[in-house]
């Protein structure tokens, strides 16, 4: 695989402790919608579920489950932020 064919994942928080790392590499040979990356990131680590309540960002901008996650982006993958 070459090296376009990779992303650059950072997990924060709670994502952070279930994944058992900060930061990954991990394959990506096509642009792929990032709410169905994120259903595989889910498959791969159960107890992150459900994935609708994680939150991404790709290239440090918030992200939608439509936008497109390219080879070669970073993407972070965090819990919503709660404030009070």
């Amino acid at each position: 695989m070459e090296n376009g064919a990779l992303i650059e994942v950072l997990y924060f928080a709670r994502v952070a402790e279930h994944t058992g790392t900060r930061h990954e590499t991990v394959p990506l040979a096509t642009p792929t919608p990032a709410g169905e990356w994120l259903q595989s990131l889910v498959d791969r680590f159960p107890s992150l579920a459900p994935a609708s309540h994680l939150k991404l960002a790709i290239n440090q901008q918030h992200a939608l489950a439509s936008d497109l996650i390219r080879p070669g982006d970073e993407v972070a993958v965090f819990d919503p932020v709660t404030g009070g």
